[in-house]
């Protein structure tokens, strides 16, 4: 039986946030592998130009290159339509897992806040178990969580995370206004996104909703 991680978002870009967040899920949760499932057409970045997925893969490939624990999953960007959490886990468990594997969803904490909103939680709830990575300052209010969705605070595992204050958005917007990235993400990344000619313009920094990793 093997132990099933998986991180979706758009990671556009992918930085060191995701990274630490799926390496501290692997050694909490032991988890044998951990997916990174890029979205094609988040529902919840409608309004903000998003990179072509072939360069978000492209990312990626680098990014987790040295981690043999870190593999790809291309199950969203390879279906149409809306790319919902409770859809992709549905096609996970088919397409990744074996028989009585545990299959994990990751996500962070502030995405564990609007998760009563998401696209049908309670089938998220039943197909994958629930780890939150949390943040030193960051707290959450479980009380509204247990009114929308009770025991919910009892199936989230918290994954105490180091504080590493970085995000996508923020990342376009140092590029978009000529800023340093260096250190935010890893340096094949880094250097593809200049190569590319990625996030420098406006249009790739329109205000969206949530942060990176966070899917409906």
């Amino acid at each position: 039986m093997s132990r099933i991680g998986l991180l979706g978002g758009t990671f556009d870009p992918v930085h060191f946030g995701h990274l630490i967040l799926a390496e501290t899920a692997r050694d909490t949760l032991r988890l044998d592998r951990v997916y990174f499932v890029p979205a094609a057409d988040p529902p919840h970045k409608q309004g903000r130009v998003v990179a072509r997925a072939q360069d978000r893969i492209a990312m990626l490939k680098m990014a987790i290159a040295d981690n043999g624990a870190f593999e790809i999953s291309l199950i969203d960007v390879e279906r149409k339509g809306p790319d919902y959490t409770a859809d992709m886990l549905a096609i996970a468990r088919k397409a990744l897992l074996g028989p009585g594997d545990d299959l994990w969803f990751l996500m962070g904490l502030d995405s564990v806040i609007d998760f009563p909103n998401w696209h049908e939680p309670e089938r998220i709830r039943q197909l994958a178990r629930l780890a939150a990575a949390t943040r030193p300052g960051f707290d959450i209010d479980w009380e509204p969580l247990e009114r929308a969705l009770p025991g919910i605070s009892h199936e989230v595992t918290l994954l105490p995370m180091p504080g590493v204050d970085i995000s996508s958005n923020n990342i376009r917007r140092r590029i978009l206004h000529g800023s340093s990235i260096r250190y935010l993400l890893p340096e094949c990344v880094r250097k593809y996104i200049y190569e590319r000619g990625l996030y420098r313009y406006p249009s790739w920094n329109a205000r969206s909703a949530g942060f990176a990793g966070t899917r409906g």
